[in-house]
């Protein structure tokens, strides 16, 4: 600091380096610290109370009031105001002072101050807070000075520089307006700011003028909130309160139940679903703790933990602190008194605070028992600008020394201070009164005051410099102080605000991105947008983001993941998938010093456990220090703020934010008040946001002051992490490794100021830079989730987990170093599994049959898996990839646990903790079995064998010891008998012995022989389970096993024998007596379905074990099975994949025979004698039969079948049987070919489940699970009786010698008994969930005789057997023919419809009506179909795909037509004459056509068209029909090229779907779904009658005979009426999800010819019939073939040209005469072609080739006829072409524009919404009689017009006409100008400008069943802006797009 030195009355200028971006001294009022403000006011407040009265008597209030004592009875006011009845103070903000003496504001806590009256104005701060000065204008600004409204004096210069220097912005009010640059923006108070930050949501003006924005329109997938916010769609009526006004919650419908979660899953209070292995497993998964409530037993907490009732641990040293840090309160529960540590002070209310919180002037405790009692040891600050007298009064600055006794105690004057005498001769104008700056008289005495910038020293007259910068949060980053001035600057990547002090990040607005557990949201501070990132979470905790490259990264606790996604939410996947218990969050910080200091890089943590702590250290985990270790009990977030070099964290238990610098010091508290719980924090510029578990809220409030706390969210799910989503909080930093990772072979960290090469954890480091590539030795050990080990090749002993998935409950460990495999099993997952110890190749081995898997052990000689199953008390053995399994020891086992090998003697060992503990052993093959340990055993869990020496070693739980004995169990002695809660795993390496403790939760050691050295390797493990050390130096074993696997056909085992192996087979599989063959498999066995697998079991051994067939498929839900004995396969059916499969039953040659038209096929038999498969099908209920491969199959029984399940077959009988436990549950009978049919049993009936036939007792029995009984009656229904009750559920049952055998789902059992008496009810296999049909089947059982013989009964397709013998039947839908023998190829008419993923037949020569599946491929989402007859295909669009193909009808030869520009095509029709395609597509607006095979794509139709759907053909008369049922519902005609397009209906019509025509009554029908009915009109839209009201939702139609056939989509069925009276509705096929569309094909359906049935009309690509011609066209696309629009002429293929010989201008018109209209009987190749030269060619002049040329009919067919008719009739054309050229001529020169026609697709341009349409003359047809037509000026009908329409309709012989005609209007006009040539059978109009109005002319084009008219018309000019009218009508709709 300096004093002025300036002489008096000298002045000082503003800084100049304000115009350099510097900031200005100021005089700034400086706030109160809080704690230390309320000292001051309680001060005040002490007086106060100590005047009001108390117990007894009056007190006395103090104050100064000059040289007077001011005594109570004056304050008679004031004691009235704020004193309580009781004594205490009132609760009013009202405070009032007596009289003299003012009353300064009301403090924040309610407090009052009186000061003496004359005081007030003096220019002095005596209130504290300025309110004794605020609205005085006192006259001590020097003439320099500006005087502002509050008393405050600044320098004039600083007036209107855009500054708040007075600080109530006096100074910049009525100053004229400041020119902003152009990228900047002005706002309201003259400041200009960055254009980019207006409206980012920031005031950044401070007046918020640059906030005043438009609100934000909602996207379609958002809601709007009430208050203008906007949150995702789905968040409306969810439950959560997301808008902050809660309006997405208002008006929601009543609660719907949320869905049930699956049997692996817990459902939450909530509803959310968890994984059942997460509840009442002492973590909050649900978020709510609803899946730790009810629990019987919590998992214990730590130690030095309390357990709340929730199910939360929480620190011991909470328990009964006064502070529910449960959130159930449990924790505060039964407490007696609170127990405060020695570093706290109990409240009154038992709380515990921090004892240095006591006496400071702040009530912590709530009750203000800790600021009770206190003694005024300290001083209370006084402001910047007061004195503090001795008596600890504060006093302005100015009354220092200024004679009176201010202070009360004198201490404000002499002696006490060094006040200058006073001579009484004082004066300003004397040397400036003595004063350095400023000097003003004041009760005739000089009082020295400074500039702004400077403060009054002690002597009263020098000025000392202010330190702005040393004032916290007076510049917002970065501070520079100088002599009266100081400067604010921001670090890179900010700029300074307008305010010149606070810093504004650059870049994109700040986002708040945090976890809510279940998803991820992100919040905008400044606005209301709240989005939703990622949802579906499971319970998301800590999250952090990479924002270079647009990545999210989040911890989820449930799933014990690390996972990352892009911050748009997509491509979700796992970054740390294993070795995570409960991942938190870090920081890493990238620190840019300025100037001087080098980058370096430092990561900060949290560390709560029992010494809670903040450290940091470098990222190579080198100088690691302690940042705060005091007064921290929970710190939770941790938040570093880059630009200000600070940190902030959170403590939820002493609920507070603190703050310190990065080495800790400095430290202080930012908020004490307010925070129930919170959580995690981060900061970005000068504000600090954080999460609270308490109020499910995020709050924002100033990183400096604490102030300013706002709610930004609150009403959330669970907020836990929160950061600040902007580039300024990952700023760049300097890679230290570079480019190549530092030259280290692994991994490169920064470390200080360079870098460290390190390994991972337990390799070995062999040089500087390089590790080892792979470990020697590691200790091995299993902790239920995770596999982990610990590396004895180097001497750090950290655990390091091996990265597995799907790791639930492992138990067992072994391994094998040959190929670096670990094996372990899964309790859980009832599976063993493998992997190589870096984690990689992991795979399942044995994943069946097991049940509680608890020992492992791999004999590295022969390559052999060993493992104990205590849940089915077995030994078993397999190849170590788990093939060629067998069970070993299967009697008298009770709980095996552990087991090891010994290769060298042959011998494995197993210990026995069950009702009889011991340890056993037995040869590996098990042979020679004995206990060698019996006596003081208990819990006899882990074995070892110390090889050298012999010995076997065991830990015993029970007995808490470790023992050891000789391999045969001799020389017992207990190894460690001490401090052994409960060992568990056990192994040795070298002359140490490692074991597994539970209850310390440790892996020890000790010495193998004394048992002493005792030394603990890790501890704080939970769940040690069995361990293991992996080494390379397992001893070498020679076996015979090696050669030639010993002899043996499969399993060669080590023994103890002679031979020291034996020969095993697998499971229930018989060794031959050569002892090294097994049988090539099961003979006699049981096979059964489990819904995921089939599996066998082998009634050949004296064992039951269920052996899984080895199918490589997934299954998904098999219900029936069946078995062929001859081929030895097995079939089943799948009712979730719609499938009959088979395979051969060793699991090869899988194939699914059966793949459509199933939905849930519950039974199935195998007729192993006949070569048939029968099936039933409870979802169709039906019957089927077809071959063993699934071909001729055929539907046997459809009617009356309610839900049919089982069913079985008696071949030699003829006789079929089935259940139905439909709602009339029933058993029946019919012959095997669906003849006979019979009800047997129909009575006591409930759910009859398992079918099967005892053919010995001719019985038939079945299990009942609703009676709970199996039963039995003869064939026919009789002699019922029952055999076993109560059976609990039994579903499939079977019969095979003298025994049943059921499968029960309540017992998930197999259960077997007799089958005469149903007594001996025994357990075959228990614990098999998902249990379904069962088989049991003996293949040494002869079949029988076949019924229809070697030759398949002489029938063609199917011989079925019945009673009778046998009879010929067809596939569904063919009919037999009359022989009964032979069988039609296919059905001769059927209905085709699609359903979205396939397409069906439906055959109408049958009556069973029942769908048949074509064998298309990859079938998506097929919209709609047609067939083409000629070649037999179908034809689809496929919507997914945006294709068409075709197929034919077996499904083969599927091929796509068009791949390529299709959108959502809805509509497809074939012209089968001219073998053309034609499709609708809705979503480019267009009709095209193509030919079949895709060439040649032309597009017909692109204009008034909005979702044009169907479409239909009439090729014979040329017709196109389509509908549109778009914003205008309509249904259109026009010619098959597209021309003369007509609106047929556009009345009365809401989605018109589909489209038929009835070709022999010549109408349409059409099914409109929002009006629900069906209807119809002829040809022309006329004589239109409603078929049928009242459909739900119909989409397409067909029609075929007097039937018209739709499909509905609500009802979701085919049904159908008759055509003529709309009656006989019925239903063809129900329960059909996703129908479609629908057609007949029939020999009668695609009948008829056209021009261009024949060569294709003579033309070269597309060839278009229309109603009395025909014209060739180009495809759009030119495909390289010379393209002719002159039927059966190819032109020469063009000759290349270059550019250059091209003319660069290109004429707008075609030559004269190709626009001549004049009508010709026959346009040559010499007049079209002949007339375009080569320059013309060149010249573009030439018609295009997109153009086509109408001909007449057989034009191009005879071409010979046509060169015949030119040269007789040439005359007559001449003359009349010269005639017709002369007027057309005439015509063009009066009206220039006179439109021209020409076949053409009609376009609308887009700027002008004109009609493009080109002409060129059409030939006239032959043998046609001319007449003149005249015509008047004023274009109404003449007499001789309304004749020519007259002879039309007459011609047509339709009434409807007639009535058209009568409605004809004079207005509607033109001329009929040129000539009308009529044929007897033919009426052609050729119409040019002047023509009839388009509805006359249409008239007189109606088409009729005569096929007799054709029109050609032209656009008048008066109507080239709008679309032609098309059709009669009353009222002329609006045409065109401009006009609607």
């Amino acid at each position: 600091m300096e004093l002025s030195s300036r002489p008096p009355g000298g002045s000082f200028e503003k800084d100049q380096g304000k115009w350099h971006g510097t900031g200005k001294k100021r005089k700034k009022k400086k706030k109160k610290k809080k704690k230390k403000a309320k000292t001051d006011t309680n001060k005040t407040r002490e007086e106060i109370v100590a005047f009001c009265p108390r117990e007894s008597g009056a007190g006395r209030f103090w104050a100064e009031t000059g040289q007077e004592d001011f005594i109570a009875p004056e304050l008679s006011k004031l004691r009235t105001l704020i004193c309580t009845e009781n004594g205490g103070l009132a609760s009013s903000p009202e405070c009032a002072c007596g009289r003299s003496h003012f009353t300064c504001a009301v403090s924040a806590l309610g407090e009052c101050t009186c000061i003496p009256a004359q005081w007030q104005c003096d220019g002095d701060n005596d209130c504290g807070d300025h309110s004794d000065e605020d609205g005085c204008m006192l006259p001590t600004c020097s003439p320099l000075d500006f005087h502002c409204d509050n008393g405050k004096c600044i320098r004039r210069s600083w007036v209107c520089d855009g500054d708040n220097d007075c600080e109530d912005d006096s100074d910049e009010q009525d100053c004229p307006p400041r020119e902003c640059e152009e990228d900047e923006f002005p706002c309201q108070n003259g400041y200009c700011i960055r254009s980019l930050w207006h409206c980012d949501g920031d005031n950044d003006c401070g007046d918020n003028s640059d906030e005043q924005c438009d609100m934000r329109k909602c996207s379609d997938k958002e809601f709007r909130c009430s208050d203008g916010s906007c949150i995702a769609e789905h968040w409306y009526c969810d439950g959560d309160t997301d808008c902050k006004d809660g309006s997405d919650e208002e008006s929601c419908p009543s609660a719907v139940p949320a869905p049930p979660c699956n049997l692996e899953e817990f459902q939450c209070a909530y509803g959310r679903c968890i994984l059942d292995i997460y509840h009442c497993d002492g973590d909050d998964d649900c978020g709510d703790w609803s899946d730790e409530s009810d629990c019987s037993s919590h998992q214990p907490c730590r130690s030095g933990e309390f357990m709340c009732d929730s199910g939360l641990c929480i620190n011991a040293g909470w328990r009964c602190d006064g502070d529910a840090d449960c959130d159930d309160q449990s924790d505060e529960r039964n407490c007696t008194t609170s127990m405060c540590t020695a570093e706290q002070f109990r409240c009154r209310s038992g709380r515990c605070v921090r004892l240095s919180w006591r006496c400071d002037g702040e009530d912590d405790c709530a009750d203000n028992s800790d600021e009770e009692n206190c003694e005024n040891t300290g001083s209370p600050q006084c402001a910047s600008d007061q004195f503090l007298c001795w008596n600890g009064r504060c006093i302005g600055q100015r009354k220092l020394c200024n004679g009176v006794n201010d202070c009360g105690d004198n201490s404000d004057e002499s002696p006490q201070q060094n006040c200058r005498p006073r001579t009484g001769e004082e004066n300003c104008n004397v040397n400036n009164g003595g004063c350095a700056q400023k000097c003003q008289m004041v009760r005739g005495a000089v009082q020295c005051t400074c500039h702004t910038g400077y403060r009054l020293t002690e002597d009263g007259h020098m000025c000392q410099d202010v330190n702005e910068c040393a004032e916290e949060g007076y510049c917002s980053q970065g501070c520079t102080n100088s002599e009266g001035a100081f400067q604010c600057w921001c670090e890179a990547g900010y700029e300074l605000r307008p305010d010149r002090r606070s810093c504004k990040a650059l870049g994109p607005e700040p986002v708040l991105l945090f976890a809510n557990r279940i998803d991820i949201r992100q919040v905008l501070p400044h606005r209301s947008e709240y989005t939703l990132l990622l949802n579906n979470l499971e319970n998301a905790i800590a999250l952090d983001f990479h924002h270079r490259r647009e990545l999210v990264f989040w911890s989820d606790v449930t799933l014990d993941r690390i996972l990352r996604a892009n911050l748009n939410g997509s491509n979700v996947e796992e970054v740390v998938s294993t070795g995570l218990e409960s991942p938190g969050s870090i920081i890493m910080r990238y620190f840019n010093e300025r100037d001087h200091l080098k980058s370096e890089i430092t990561i900060y943590w949290t560390d709560w456990g029992n010494t809670p702590r903040i450290e940091a250290s470098s990222m190579d985990g080198s100088g690691r220090r302690i940042i705060a270790d005091t007064h921290l009990f929970w710190p939770n977030g941790l938040t570093i703020d880059y630009a200000g070099h600070r940190m902030y964290w959170v403590d939820a238990k002493h609920h507070v934010i603190e703050r310190a610098n990065l080495d800790g010091s400095h430290r202080k508290a930012v908020i004490s008040q307010g925070l129930p719980h919170p959580f995690a924090i981060t900061v970005f510029e000068d504000s600090l946001y954080w999460t609270d578990w308490h109020t499910k809220s995020i709050n924002s409030a100033n990183k400096f002051t604490g102030k300013n706390q706002e709610i930004i969210r609150n009403k959330l799910h669970f907020p836990m992490d929160i950061h600040t989503l902007h580039p300024q909080r990952q700023p760049a930093g300097k890679n230290r490794c570079g480019n190549n990772n530092g030259g280290c072979t692994h991994l490169c960290l920064p470390s200080g100021q360079n870098y460290t090469c390190a390994c991972p954890t337990g390799f070995r480091k062999i040089s500087s830079h390089a590790c080892a590539q792979s470990l020697d030795k590691f200790l091995l050990f299993a902790r239920r989730m995770d596999i982990r080990r610990i590396s004895f090749d180097t001497e750090d002993l950290s655990d390091d987990v091996i990265p597995l998935a799907d790791v639930r409950s492992a138990v067992a460990l072994d391994w094998d170093s040959r190929d670096d495999h670990v094996y372990w099993t899964d309790v859980s997952s009832d599976t063993i599994s493998r992997a190589k110890w870096d984690g990689t190749g992991q795979e399942v081995v044995v994943d069946t049959s097991l049940e509680s898997p608890a020992g492992l052990a791999i004999d590295w000689v022969t390559n052999k898996l060993y493992w104990t199953d205590a849940g089915t008390d077995r030994i078993e053995v397999a190849n170590t990839d788990g093939s060629m399994r067998t069970v070993l020891i299967w009697e008298n086992l009770d709980r095996p646990r552990d087991i090891v090998v010994e290769p060298m003697g042959g011998y494995m060992y197993w210990t026995d903790w069950g009702a009889s503990p011991k340890i056993e052993r037995a040869g590996m093959d098990a042979s020679s079995r004995q206990v060698i340990i019996s006596s003081n055993l208990t819990w006899p869990n882990g074995l070892a064998i110390d090889y050298g020496s012999q010995r076997l070693y065991w830990a015993d739980a029970g007995m808490k010891t470790i023992e050891f004995a000789g391999l045969d169990g001799s020389k017992r002695k207990v190894l460690i008998g001490s401090q052994l809660p409960h060992p568990f795993g056990l192994t040795l390496y070298g002359e140490r012995i490692y074991w597994t403790d539970w209850q310390t939760k440790s892996i020890q050691s000790a010495d193998r022989l004394t048992g002493l050295d005792r030394e603990t390797l890790q501890e704080n493990l939970e769940n040690l389970m069995d361990i293991h050390v992996f080494h390379r130096r397992r001893p070498p074993v020679s076996t015979p096993c090696a050669r030639e696997n010993g002899g043996c056909s499969h399993l060669c085992l080590r023994s103890p024998n002679p031979n020291g192996f034996s020969c095993t087979c697998p499971t229930g599989i018989n060794l031959m007596p050569d002892g090294k063959t097994c049988s090539p498999g099961m003979n006699s066995f049981l096979i059964f379905a489990r819904r995921i697998d089939i599996r066998m079991v082998s009634l050949d051994i004296p064992y039951f074990a269920d052996v899984v067939v080895p199918i490589n498929i997934t299954m998904k839900n098999t219900i029936a099975i069946g078995v062929d004995p001859q081929e030895g396969k097995v079939y089943w059916s799948d009712s979730t994949l719609h499938s009959i499969s088979r395979a051969n039953l060793d699991g090869s040659q899988h194939e699914d025979i059966i793949t459509t038209g199933l939905q849930t096929t519950d039974g199935l038999a195998v007729d192993a004698i006949g070569r048939k498969v029968y099936w039933t099908d409870t979802g169709t209920n039906r019957i089927e039969v077809g071959n063993l491969d699934g071909s001729m199959r055929k539907v046997l029984v459809w009617e009356n079948l309610d839900s049919p399940r089982a069913i079985v077959l008696y071949h030699e009988m003829g006789f079929m049987y089935w259940t139905d436990w439909g709602e009339n549950a029933k058993l029946e009978r019919s012959g095997m070919d669906g003849s006979d049919r019979t009800v047997l049993i129909s009575n006591n009936l409930g759910w009859p489940n398992g079918l099967t036939v005892d053919k010995a007792s001719s019985q038939l029995l079945w299990a009942d699970a609703h009676t709970e009984r199996i039963e039995a009656a003869d064939l026919n229904g009789g002699s019922r009786h029952t055999l076993v009750s109560p059976v609990q559920h039994p579903y499939g049952l079977t019969l095979l010698d003298s025994y049943i055998y059921w499968t029960d789902w309540q017992t998930r059992s197999i259960h077997r008994a007799d089958k005469g008496t149903g007594s001996n009810v025994i357990l075959v296999r228990s614990n098999l969930p998902g249990l379904m049909d069962i088989q049991a089947v003996d293949r040494a059982q002869p079949l029988g005789f076949n019924k229809c013989g070697s030759r398949n009964g002489g029938c063609s397709h199917l011989c079925l057997p019945r009673p009778s013998g046998f009879s010929c039947a067809c596939p569904t839908g063919i009919q037999l023919k009359g022989d009964g023998k032979t069988c039609d190829p296919s059905p001769e008419t059927y209905l085709l419809f699609s359903s979205r993923g396939s397409i069906r037949r439906i055959s109408l020569d049958t009556s069973d009506h029942t769908d048949v599946h074509i064998p298309v491929p990859e079938l998506n989402n097929v919209i709609s179909l047609d067939y083409d007859s000629v070649d037999g295909k179908v034809y689809y669009t496929d919507v997914f795909l945006d294709v068409i193909r075709r197929a034919d009808l077996n499904g083969s030869n599927m091929e796509t037509v068009i791949g390529r520009g299709l959108k959502t095509t809805d509509g497809l029709a074939v012209d089968w004459v001219a073998r053309n395609l034609y499709w609708t597509d809705t979503g480019r607006n267009t009709i095209e056509a193509s030919r079949l095979d895709g060439s040649c794509r032309k597009v017909l139709i692109n204009n008034s068209l909005d979702e044009p759907r169907a479409i239909a053909v009439f090729p014979r008369k040329g017709y196109l029909f389509w509908t549109d049922w778009g914003h205008i519902a309509k249904i259109e005609r026009a010619n098959l090229d597209g021309s003369e397009r007509k609106v047929l209906i556009n009345t009365d019509l809401g989605w018109p779907n589909g489209l038929t025509l009835d070709y022999d009554t010549r109408r349409i029908y059409w099914v409109d779904a929002h009006l629900d009915r069906i209807e119809s009109a002829d040809l022309n839209g006329k004589l239109r009658q409603v078929l049928l009201s009242h459909v739900s939702h119909p989409f397409a139609l067909t029609q075929q005979d007097r039937w018209i056939y739709w499909t509905d989509w609500q009802t979701k069925s085919i049904q159908r009426v008759d055509k003529y009276s709309g009656r006989n509705k019925e239903t063809v096929l129900a329960n059909v999800e996703g129908l479609m569309d629908i057609i007949v094909v029939s020999p009668q359906r695609q009948t008829g010819t056209n021009a261009c049935g024949v060569n294709n009309g003579g033309c070269t690509h597309l060839c278009f019939a229309r109603a009395s011609d025909f014209v060739c066209a180009c495809p759009d696309e030119p495909d390289g073939r010379p393209c002719s629009l002159v039927p059966g002429v190819v032109p020469p293929a063009p000759r290349a040209t270059s550019i250059s010989e091209r003319s660069p201008v290109l004429p707008n018109t075609l030559p004269t005469t190709l626009h001549s209209s004049t009508t010709r009987t026959r346009t040559s190749l010499e007049e079209v072609e002949g007339r375009c030269s080569e320059k013309d060619a060149q010249l573009g002049l030439c018609a295009h080739s997109n153009e086509a040329v109408p001909a007449a009919p057989g034009e191009g067919l005879h071409v010979s006829y046509v060169i015949g008719g030119l040269l007789s009739i040439l005359l007559i054309l001449v003359v009349i072409a010269a005639l017709m050229l002369y007027r057309h001529k005439k015509s063009k020169l009066t009206d220039p524009g006179m439109g021209n026609l020409t076949y053409s697709n009609p376009s609308y341009r887009t700027s002008t919404q004109e009609v493009k349409i080109e002409a060129i003359p059409k030939p006239a047809m032959y043998n046609q009689l001319c007449y003149k037509k005249e015509g008047g000026p004023d274009h109404n009908y003449t007499k001789e017009k309304i004749k020519i329409v007259e002879g039309i309709c007459l011609l047509s012989g339709d009434d409807a006409e007639w009535d058209d005609l009568k409605q004809l209007r004079s207005s509607r006009g033109g001329l009929l100008r040129d000539h009308v040539c009529m044929k007897t059978d033919t009426v052609s109009i050729q119409a040019s400008s002047g023509s009839l109005d388009d509805t006359e002319t249409e008239q007189l084009l109606q088409e009729e069943q005569s096929e007799c008219s054709s029109v050609h018309t032209a656009a008048t000019p008066e109507r080239r802006g709008s679309l032609p009218d098309t059709g009669w009508k009353h009222e002329r709709k609006l045409s065109s797009e401009s006009q609607v």
